[in-house]
C-alpha cells in the first residue's frame, strides 16, 4: 500500500503500509512515542485515531498490539476491533510473529561480517524510564534471546541485522551495549556518537510477519530504514560498486 496520509488530508511522515477493516499496519518514525505520549503530545496512537475517526464520523476503535520505543522508527501494528486486537495480541504473546530490525552500531561487533549469533540473556527492567541491564543472576531476571549478525562495516560503525526471539524493554538495545555495540545516538547506553533524527537513535523495526487475525493468512511488512539514515551513513547503506 505505501501510502502516506494525515488528518485532514495533510501530509505526512507516517506511512500506512496494510490497512483492512481489521488492522493496519504504519511505520512509525524516530522520535513519536506509540502510545501513552504526555497530554497534548502526539503519539502514533493519537494520529492513526484521528485519522480513522475523519474517516469514519465517529471514534475509532485503536487497539495497540505492538510497540516501539519513542527512539526507534520502523513496522508497527494496529487492530481495529478488539477481536482482532485479541487475536493479535494472541500472537505477540505466543512468538509466532517473526520480527527484523536493523541497526548501526558503534565498536567492533564481536563476529565476522555474516556470521549470525544468537545471544541468551537475562535481563532486568530498569526503574523509571532508565536502562535495562544484562544481569549473570537475578531471581527477577527475565530470559532475553535474540539473533544479529554484522552486514557491513565502515570505520567505526557496523550495520547490523537483529531477530528478537522474545520482546523485553530495551532488548535488542541493551544487548547491544553490553557487547560494546551501543546503538548509535543511544545516549541512554553508551553512545557518544550522534543520530541526525531529534530524540531518534540508529534502530528501526524492518519487518513483521504474522497471520491475519480473520483470514489467517500470512502477512508480510517490511520498510526501509529513512533517507536520513542514506544520509548519515552513505558507506554502510550505498549499493555496493560494481566489480
Amino acid at each position: 500500500m505505501g501510502t502516506r496520509e494525515g488528518p485532514a488530508g495533510r501530509r505526512s511522515s507516517i506511512e500506512i503500509l496494510f490497512e483492512d477493516d481489521h488492522l493496519i499496519a504504519a511505520v512509525k518514525p524516530a522520535g513519536l512515542p506509540t502510545a501513552n505520549a504526555p497530554a497534548g503530545r502526539p503519539s502514533l496512537f493519537t494520529w492513526l485515531g484521528e485519522r480513522l475517526a475523519e474517516r469514519s464520523g465517529r471514534k475509532a476503535f485503536v487497539g495497540i498490539v505492538s510497540r516501539l520505543d519513542a527512539p526507534v522508527s520502523g513496522v508497527v501494528v494496529v487492530a481495529k476491533s478488539p477481536a482482532a486486537a485479541a487475536a493479535l495480541s494472541e500472537q505477540f504473546r505466543d512468538r509466532t510473529v517473526d520480527k527484523r530490525y536493523v541497526a548501526v552500531v558503534a565498536g567492533r561487533f564481536p563476529a565476522p561480517l555474516g556470521q549470525w549469533l544468537e545471544w541468551n540473556d537475562q535481563l532486568t527492567r530498569g526503574a523509571g524510564n532508565g536502562p535495562s541491564r544484562i544481569v549473570a543472576a537475578d531471581p527477577n531476571a527475565q530470559d532475553a534471546r535474540s539473533r544479529a549478525r554484522v552486514v557491513r562495516r565502515a570505520g567505526e560503525v557496523s550495520l547490523v541485522e537483529l531477530e528478537p526471539l522474545t520482546g523485553r524493554r530495551h532488548q535488542l538495545r541493551a544487548q547491544l551495549a553490553a557487547r560494546g555495540c551501543p546503538i548509535v545516538g543511544d545516549r541512554l547506553y553508551g553512545s557518544r556518537l550522534p543520530f541526525p533524527v531529534p530524540g531518534g537513535i540508529a534502530l528501526h523495526a524492518a519487518g513483521l510477519s504474522l497471520d491475519h487475525p480473520l483470514s489467517g493468512a500470512r502477512i508480510d511488512l517490511a520498510s526501509a530504514a529513512g533517507p536520513n539514515w542514506r544520509e548519515a551513513f552513505p558507506s554502510l547503506l550505498s549499493p555496493p560498486a560494481a566489480t
